[in-house]
């Protein structure tokens, strides 16, 4: 089915290692790949992802574990949800689609996978842009009585014996309609349908269960991956773009800027009039910005 949201969009259903990945590519160009985040689906990019289909060759897709990408059962270590295996299988879908070389955009999680897809596969990666977060070491590294209220769910979703699973499985609409509305301030209000989509795709138990698995991993072996690239002085070489919003935890409690200068090479950003969910609170800012530094480096 065409979601009404992506209807000049093509839908592929691409094998990565087994993983079914669920795509939605368009337009022309040099090519960008968008990552969505918690609790969302490629849907987060309704608003973008048109408008650079313009300029550039636009791939979406849901991470494993959400929207309509396979969600493969996880063992004791939560290697399945590690950001190397999600990011190993946005680089097969490229390839599949034949590019061997991109741009990426992560929002929230996607970030996270698009920072680990830049360190492993740095000759894959022509660019990045990280949408309202720090590095996932920074901020376990720089947690307080702040971030514990601010991203408590960071700690709720990794509870074990199926905690968060079972509460938020109760009544996941009500789960992702209160933790989105508590991170948006001003701008585009978010759109119905792909609120709908959201809760559709969510209301699926082992969507729950494979996104809190993908926090668990956070905690646990991306710590360790993200350890061994620090002791080692392994950096993001690819340029990078932070855009946060002014009014999120990120933008409130970090220099993000200097937080990513510790990890990257070449970093730029900015701060845009909106809270976390930039794609869709502030879409004209985020498609300005982004255009304005993928057209830099096509012409660089």
């Amino acid at each position: 089915m065409v979601s009404p949201l992506f209807a000049s969009f093509a839908r592929h259903a691409i094998d990565a290692d087994g993983i079914r990945i669920n795509v939605r590519t368009a337009g022309d160009g040099p090519p960008v790949l968008l990552l969505h985040g918690y609790p969302q689906t490629h849907s987060i990019w309704h608003l973008v992802a048109p408008r650079l289909a313009e300029t550039n060759t636009v791939v979406l897709t849901d991470l494993r574990g959400y929207g309509d990408s396979d969600k493969p059962p996880s063992d004791a270590g939560h290697t399945p949800y590690s950001k190397r295996a999600m990011a190993h299988d946005q680089r097969l879908v490229m390839q599949e689609l034949g590019f061997k070389r991109f741009a990426v955009v992560g929002h929230d999680r996607g970030g996270r996978v698009a920072h680990r897809l830049a360190l492993d596969h740095p000759q894959a990666v022509s660019a990045l842009a990280v949408l309202d977060i720090v590095p996932t070491r920074h901020a376990y590294q720089h947690a307080d009585a702040d971030f514990g209220r601010g991203y408590y769910h960071w700690f709720f979703l990794t509870a074990g014996n199926d905690i968060p699973e079972r509460l938020i499985g109760g009544d996941p609409e009500f789960w992702i309609r209160a933790r989105m509305g508590a991170r948006h301030h001003g701008g585009t209000p978010f759109d119905p349908a792909a609120q709908a989509e959201y809760v559709r795709c969510f209301s699926n138990p082992a969507a729950i269960h494979a996104s809190c698995e993908d926090y668990r991993a956070a905690g646990s072996i991306d710590l360790v991956h993200d350890e061994e690239d620090a002791t080692a002085d392994r950096r993001i070489t690819a340029p990078l773009l932070a855009l946060w919003g002014e009014h999120s935890f990120v933008g409130r409690h970090y220099d993000v800027r200097s937080a990513w200068s510790e990890y990257a090479e070449d970093v730029r950003g900015a701060a845009l009039p909106c809270d976390h969910y930039l794609p869709e609170e502030a879409p004209d800012e985020t498609v300005d910005h982004l255009r304005a530094f993928l057209t830099a480096l096509h012409w660089a």
